[in-house]
């Protein structure tokens, strides 16, 4: 996968965790991009390795939603720690 794919995917997984959440996130475009990035990544891993029901060629609904899930995680982590907010 290239890096725009990833860059793109990441957009995707990343505003759908922004979303799910419920209020105003205090994060830009490239945060949302990261956390999707990040959350595909330990959303893939989890799905594929641990739990062997994803696939790593092809678009697979179980591994997107545990990719949203984990970036849903990471975003209420980044509140806390208050990750991109503005000073």
């Amino acid at each position: 996968m290239g890096i725009i794919s990833w860059i793109v995917w990441g957009l995707i997984v990343g505003a759908v965790a922004r979303a799910v959440l419920p209020g105003r996130q205090p994060i830009g475009l490239l945060w949302t991009i990261a956390l999707g990035v990040l959350g595909s990544l330990i959303g893939g891993f989890v799905a594929t390795g641990l739990l062997g029901i994803g696939d790593a060629d092809e678009f697979d609904f179980g591994s997107f939603l545990i990719a949203v899930i984990a970036s849903v995680l990471l975003l209420m982590a980044a509140e806390r720690l208050q990750l991109g907010s503005r000073a």
